[in-house]
């Protein structure tokens, strides 16, 4: 895990240190909201559907980014790191679960109209911690996922603002059990989807 974390990192800041020679780089946050998949149940392998689709919550992101200038089109690189909660219904209970990630998108824009900027791109995702209230983590199917991000920002001088959604690609399940060993074990579709916003600071100065 520490190496895949190294590795996503050096990767970045490699790519920041070029962004920066070319074109400008930047701190970024904000807020979202984020749901998950259905929450099932299982005894002697029988599945057993406890819930379609948990309850969205809010998260919030923070992180950096970086900016290469292409003519009509930038390429945005971004390390973020992410915490996200939903809400499912467990044992009569409303438990919250709660995922911990680095986030890495690789975004395609193009300025449409004065500030106005739209963009798209694949969003590579790292999951550091699982936690569901009033049950034990077990083991999380693959800790290394592809999402996709869509949305359109506003820029005005130093100041960014966008909105984009969010939705996880990959299939992934996260386990969970109870230290009963007569009580099922439960697995989530981790996969987020996510309407996030973001407020970002350019820190270099505006490349001519």
């Amino acid at each position: 895990m520490k190496k895949r974390i190294v590795l996503l990192t050096i990767v970045f800041l490699s790519t920041l240190f070029y962004v920066n020679a070319q074109s400008e780089f930047g701190i970024k946050g904000g807020l979202s909201y984020n749901s998950n998949g259905e929450l099932s149940a299982f005894i002697d392998n029988t599945k057993t559907v406890i819930d379609n689709k948990g309850k969205g919550k809010s998260g919030f992101n923070i992180g950096f980014y970086g900016k290469l200038d292409l003519g009509p089109i930038y390429i945005r690189p971004e390390l973020v790191y992410t915490k996200t909660t939903s809400e499912y219904e467990l044992n009569s209970l409303l438990e919250d679960y709660k995922i911990s990630k680095l986030d890495m998108p690789v975004l395609v824009g193009i300025k449409v109209i004065g500030p106005l900027h739209i963009f798209a791109g694949p969003a590579f995702q790292y999951v550091l911690d699982n936690e569901l209230n009033g049950l034990n983590f077990n083991n999380i199917e693959n800790d290394f996922t592809v999402g996709m991000n869509i949305g359109a920002s506003i820029e005005i001088g130093r100041l960014g603002l966008d909105v984009r959604y969010e939705r996880g690609l990959s299939t992934n399940e996260v386990e969970f059990a109870n230290d009963i060993v007569t009580t099922p074990t439960y697995r989530i579709d981790s996969r987020p989807e996510q309407i996030i916003f973001s407020l970002s600071y350019r820190l270099s100065n505006k490349k001519k």
